[in-house]
């Protein structure tokens, strides 16, 4: 069986990060299936999902890590395409990928300890994200 939901979540871009592990517990408890797979699926090509150990130090070292690899202010021929200035922001989404799929038994995500679900915006506007929810089990 497959169920599928949506989340919404206004951003404001520029790296900030969304914590949605609770968010995508709740819709596991809602779907009330016992065990299988959950797929978290942004839709876009500037934003990311992956997990981690949601606390300040790494809140702060991963955009600073993405300077690196992505920075904000060198030229990227994306933006004489659409002159939008945002090359960096699909750069960096996609070495980071648009889903992530975690697995659930007992109704309950099988995540680490100290690992959580995040949303990363590297856009350099505001938006209003859509998360897809898509749970497969039984």
């Amino acid at each position: 069986m497959v169920k599928t939901y949506k989340l919404s979540l206004k951003s404001k871009g520029y790296n900030e990060i969304h914590e949605i592990t609770e968010k995508v517990q709740s819709l596991v408890n809602q779907s009330n299936l016992n065990e299988g797979n959950v797929l978290c699926f942004v839709t876009g090509s500037t934003a990311s999902i992956t997990t981690v150990e949601y606390e300040p130090g790494l809140i702060k070292d991963i955009p600073e890590a993405l300077e690196i690899i992505a920075p904000m202010n060198k030229f990227y021929h994306h933006d004489n395409t659409w002159h939008d200035g945002n090359g960096y922001a699909h750069i960096r989404a996609s070495f980071l990928g648009p889903s992530l799929t975690v697995p659930f038994i007992s109704g309950k995500l099988l995540l680490g300890t100290w690992q959580q679900i995040i949303l990363i915006d590297f856009d350099n506007k505001t938006r209003n994200r859509e998360i897809v929810i898509q749970i497969h089990g039984e």
